[in-house]
């Protein structure tokens, strides 16, 4: 169990889908360790696989006192209510914005030895589900946001310290435009 440096905006690792975890072993145990050490060193409410660089569907969380992981998500909504409200991003860090996002979830998934999960969530746990899912789709919660925020958020990213211009990253639009909340899936 170590604390990982996390990728930041602009690595193609976080643009990049997931892939299932299929082997529920010591090493993906290591990766849950790792992950939740890691968002613990870095005071975060997530932290999915990819932000490590490990292109698994794996995230961590820590949302009122409840210490956790999900592999392999699926998340169902049960209702149509939202929450907007300030997001921020360990892999964007020091920037928040107003994001929309619907206020109850519930994420199936399997614990680390393989054992089915169910994440019930609202308000943060519900956001922090959502954030962390849409990593292990290769979706950034600036994607998310309306084109003028977009802009707002793509100004503030070029001014932080830790921008690098010598690669500029890309924003696209969510794959979930035409269904913003990901009932689709």
């Amino acid at each position: 169990m170590t604390v990982q440096p996390i990728r930041l905006f602009g690595d193609p690792v976080l643009r990049t889908p997931a892939d299932p975890v299929v082997d529920f072993d010591a090493e993906l145990r290591r990766l849950v360790a790792d992950l939740t050490d890691t968002m613990r060193e870095q005071n975060g409410a997530g932290l999915a696989a990819p932000q490590l660089g490990v292109s698994l569907r794996v995230f961590t969380f820590d949302v009122d006192d409840v210490l956790g992981h999900l592999i392999n998500p699926v998340l169902e909504f049960p209702d149509e209510e939202e929450q907007d409200g300030p997001e921020g991003c360990l892999s964007i860090p020091g920037l928040y914005f107003d994001t929309k996002r619907r206020q109850n979830v519930v994420a199936k998934g399997f614990s680390s030895f393989g054992d089915p999960m169910q994440i019930v969530g609202t308000g943060l746990m519900a956001r922090c589900v959502q954030h962390e899912t849409d990593h292990l789709d290769g979706v950034l919660f600036l994607d998310r946001l309306d084109p003028e925020g977009r802009k707002e958020a793509m100004k503030a990213i070029r001014q932080a310290e830790w921008y690098d211009a010598s690669a500029p990253p890309t924003v696209k639009l969510s794959p979930h435009i035409s269904d913003p909340f990901g009932l689709g899936r």
